[in-house]
């Protein structure tokens, strides 16, 4: 039977999703510390989330049900709804589509034992849906236990803005009247800034605490607000609430070290995210983007923003300069050491991306890549822009590309150019050599025939997918980087070693790279090949071969 005044209330919000609500439920059944109350919390389901709901109460006395009259479209409010009815000292977020670790309750729980402390928090799992792979969030964070005396203390904490790795003392969050902003998303991330300059303390554990699945593939109409950037309203949700936070930091006379780390957090994170996407937006929607975030960048600190990365700068200044196409095309390198296709120089040396010269200030600032020295950097270093200009399939079964090869920094010597297309299915390479042509002041063309049949593969095959790179080479050092791809072109498929299937079609995302999907056949590669390559079984086969 229930407790009248349990240890801890887990509340698991839900919304159309009958599906994966008797998993969450499960794991917090689950938990070593059985003293606990479970609400699950239904923003007004549609489909059978509430029969579902009903069936799992009814399995569980520790299980209550809450309703809310009409949809929210949010987090906060089935939130908010449950902490008006807990009843217990400590509470916790769950979201239906993600677990707590069996002793999640127990290791917070005992956290707050040995502090007196207002919430601890600990370790998140990140699942990936598709391949079973299990990483760590924010790790850095995490890797040692400590009590930290209030956010002044560690303000790169607003890195991690999650409210469901956290145990809250209700007390604590009653008597600040620390409640989720409605009707916005992204509401995580004002509830915790908010969270960590009221706190007196609060104890970071160095153990996974929550388990959160990510479906990097899944469409634009899923229900996760991460797979919504492409809605500009997702945008202006994200500015309103990085705004909420800037006024209540500074209601709360927080230091100009802790706003500018959340101005880093925002530059960094937030804006990279969307940033990302740029190369698979129209040119009109880049605009809208940039007018939603460019009054918004004009007020964070000129501290956090010569912390960002120059690529990202980059991106940044084409926007403020209105230069939304080279803005697309810069995006491409995110994160990739990709660089230019040109560059210009002015009167004092200094060097910019892109053919012209910055119009304003803040541009010139931004786009800047004198300090890359794109000509004198060691060459395993250099920036080099590779891009596929066709692609296609040969008759004989092979994949034929066309390519071309930028080089801002005018690096390689105006001839024959000596190159390498590589690609490494289950960790086992396959090179192709080539030759790139001068065709022009710092450009090189060439062509490549691959035949992704001739790759030599283990007994059981390989299933996943790999994205061929480009090396070029001094003579003396190699400098190997990724291949951009058309952004659309239609997938096609090859056939490979054994009974392999190779589907040759663009990343989709990211830098947007020529993706190769393998899909091993026979019973072999069938039955053996998913196992092997899942998770920890992946894992311990590769160990295996490197054996």
């Amino acid at each position: 039977m229930t407790t009248p005044f349990p240890d801890v209330t887990v509340t698991v919000i839900v919304h159309n999703d009958a599906e994966r609500l008797p998993r969450a439920i499960a794991s917090v059944r689950a938990q070593t510390h059985r003293d606990i109350e479970i609400v699950i919390s239904d923003d007004h389901s549609t489909d059978a989330t509430p029969q579902v709901a009903a069936e799992l109460a009814a399995q569980d006395d520790r299980i209550r049900v809450l309703r809310l009259e009409r949809n929210s479209g949010g987090c906060g409010a089935p939130r908010n709804r449950a902490l008006q009815t807990a009843r217990a000292p400590y509470l916790m977020f769950l979201d239906s589509d993600d677990e707590l670790p069996p002793r999640a309750c127990e290791l917070l729980l005992a956290a707050h034992a040995e502090s007196d402390v207002d919430f601890t928090m600990g370790a998140v799992e990140r699942v990936r849906t598709d391949t079973g792979d299990v990483s760590a969030w924010m790790a850095h964070l995490f890797a040692r236990r400590r009590t930290v005396r209030g956010i002044e203390d560690e303000p790169r904490l607003l890195f991690e803005p999650l409210s469901t790795n956290k145990m809250y003392r209700k007390e604590f969050l009653d008597r600040h009247a620390l409640r989720f902003p409605e009707g916005v998303h992204y509401e995580d991330q004002l509830f915790s800034a908010q969270a960590y300059t009221l706190a007196r303390a609060f104890t970071v554990i160095t153990e996974p605490v929550y388990r959160w699945y990510i479906a990097p593939y899944a469409p634009s109409g899923a229900a996760t607000i991460s797979n919504r950037r492409h809605l500009i309203s997702n945008v202006r949700d994200r500015v309103a609430i990085a705004r909420l936070i800037d006024e209540f930091l500074a209601g709360h006379g927080v230091s100009d070290a802790v706003r500018e780390e959340k101005d880093h957090k925002f530059l960094s994170h937030d804006l990279r995210l969307y940033a990302g996407d740029l190369p698979y937006r129209e040119v009109a929607w880049v605009e809208e983007f940039a007018a939603e975030v460019l009054p918004y960048l004009a007020e964070l600190s000129a501290a956090a923003f010569r912390r960002m990365r120059r690529e990202e700068r980059v991106v940044v200044g084409l926007l403020r300069e209105g230069r939304y196409e080279e803005a697309r095309l810069a995006a491409r390198g995110l994160g990739r050491g990709v660089g230019p296709r040109e560059t210009v120089t002015d009167g004092d040396g200094r060097t910019y991306w892109g053919s012209a010269l910055p119009r304003t200030e803040a541009g010139r600032d931004d786009l800047d890549l004198t300090e890359l020295d794109l000509a004198g950097c060691p060459f395993g270093s250099a920036r080099f822009r590779h891009e596929i200009t066709r692609v296609g399939r040969g008759e004989d079964g092979a994949v034929e590309l066309g390519l071309r090869t930028y080089d801002p920094g005018r690096r390689l010597p105006l001839a024959p150019l000596p190159a390498r297309l590589h690609v490494s299915p289950a960790g086992r390479r396959l090179t192709v050599p080539l030759r790139m042509d001068p065709a022009g002041r710092g450009v090189f063309e060439g062509t490549v025939r691959l035949d992704v049949a001739a790759a030599s593969l283990p007994a059981h095959g390989f299933r996943g997918v790999r994205h061929p790179v480009l090396e070029v080479t001094d003579g003396r050092t190699g400098n190997t980087g990724v291949l951009l791809a058309p952004l659309h072109f239609p997938p096609f498929e090859v056939a490979g070693p054994g009974r392999h299937r190779v589907t040759v079609e663009p990343e989709g995302r990211d830098a947007g790279r020529l993706q190769l999907r393998w899909q091993p056949g026979g019973v072999v590669g069938r039955l053996l090949g998913p196992v092997v390559q899942k998770g920890p079984m992946r894992r311990a086969a590769k160990a295996l071969v490197r054996r």
